[in-house]
């Protein structure tokens, strides 16, 4: 690895005792304050802990999280994989995972949408993974074609860097169409009402089948080089591998198709990455089954209506209880207007109950969606009114986090 500055050692000292204090006063690991304390010491810490390594930066609205942990896997095969453990994606996370991995010569980094750009610049990446684009947080993140025309100017500044985008996504397409290195995976795209009109022209944009069309301008679904074709993923010159997944979802093989890709673009063998990332099971929580009393409840988390409607489709429809946990604090979002862009149906035999802190808002638009169901704010006390056997449970960031929390002190 390289050589960090002398003004370099002392943030990463600082950084580590911070953690340890962080640690001993009982308040988590201390990562994301020693990483903040390390960047306001040296600024350029994290281009200094970059240099000198092959790596791959993921980011999308969703599917982050799951596609790092996919992709670290995968690039395993290659040697020792720097990447966070626990989702943290702005820089003070990176920071952190970058300086206690220091000897790692590859990196898998998760980045939030809106620090790709710098964080692009600061790291030099091998490859970006592009995964989709879609509403999320309007009060934070903003309008997304703003978001779509600041990653397309970030990356143009970074011409060798393989992009490796899903065209299956018209605004991760647009962002991706111009760049002269462009690894196309279809994907899949679960969401489309982000994406009704040209992110180029703001003409309609026509679906025929699979493939979409600009009417407005020379914009259109790219040829995919990699792409599902059910159990199998199929790739360059022929290439045919079997994909066998321990997560559940049509997104995540998509996530896994885009992980194998970006492998394989830092040379990594197809088959083994494939295996690899197959076995990936649990993400901070995500997909676990715990045992709570006569109830073995399987946690799912979902931020934003595309998040939502792809992890109720995941829903086992033979579960004796589907628990629904809402929160609207500000890492949620406090607007929870999106609700009613989420179709919340089909849950005929399943036991429906609305939790969270903003339980009834939840229940009014269950009650419109014509869902029966009861509401009980407790989620631990909500997963405990179901019937006994299998419970799913769906939460949003701070539910889920919250539960997590609670669970493990019932346990």
């Amino acid at each position: 690895m390289a050589d960090i500055s002398v003004r370099g050692r002392l943030a990463l000292r600082a950084a580590a005792l911070a953690s340890w204090a962080s640690q001993r006063a009982g308040r988590g690991k201390g990562s994301m304050i020693g990483g903040l304390i390390a960047l306001k010491i040296d600024g350029s810490l994290m281009e200094q802990l970059g240099r000198g390594r092959r790596t791959v930066l993921i980011t999308g609205t969703n599917g982050k999280s799951t596609t790092t942990r996919m992709t670290t896997a995968a690039l395993s095969t290659l040697g020792t994989v720097a990447t966070q453990a626990d989702g943290a994606n702005m820089d003070a996370g990176i920071v952190a995972a970058l300086s206690t991995q220091r000897s790692a010569p590859l990196a898998a980094i998760e980045v939030d949408e809106l620090h790709l750009p710098h964080v692009t610049d600061a790291l030099n990446p091998e490859a970006v993974v592009l995964l989709n684009l879609s509403r999320d947080q309007l009060d934070r993140v903003g309008e997304i074609n703003m978001i779509e025309r600041r990653l397309r100017a970030g990356l143009a500044r970074h011409p060798d860097t393989v992009v490796v985008a899903n065209c299956d996504d018209v605004l991760i397409t647009s962002i991706a169409y111009d760049h002269p290195n462009v690894v196309w995976v279809a994907a899949g795209s679960g969401w489309a009402m982000d994406a009704t009109s040209c992110p180029r022209s703001g003409e309609p944009i026509v679906w025929e089948g699979a493939h979409w069309r600009s009417t407005g301008a020379d914009f259109e679904r790219p040829e995919p080089q990699w792409w599902l074709d059910g159990t199998e993923l199929r790739g360059p010159d022929g290439l045919r591998l079997p994909l066998t997944l321990a997560l559940p979802g049509r997104a995540n093989r998509g996530n896994a198709a885009q992980a194998v890709a970006a492998a394989v673009a830092l040379g990594a063998d197809a088959a083994q990455a494939a295996a690899a990332a197959g076995t990936v099971r649990e993400i901070a929580g995500r997909y676990r089954t715990v045992q709570v009393g006569e109830h073995a409840a399987r946690l799912l988390l979902a931020k934003n209506p595309a998040g939502w409607q792809e992890a109720l489709s995941m829903i086992d429809p033979d579960s004796a209880g589907l628990v629904i946990a809402v929160n609207g604090q500000v890492p949620d979002g406090e607007d929870l207007s999106w609700l009613w862009d989420v179709r919340f149906e089909h849950f005929e035999g399943v036991q429906v109950v609305a939790a969270g802190e903003r339980a009834t808002d939840l229940a009014v638009r269950l009650t419109y969606a014509g869902v029966e169901h009861t509401t009980v704010a407790d989620p631990v006390r909500a997963i405990a009114s179901c019937p006994a056997g299998k419970v799913e449970v769906l939460a949003n960031y701070t539910a889920f986090r919250d539960l997590n929390r609670d669970l493990e002190d019932v346990s």
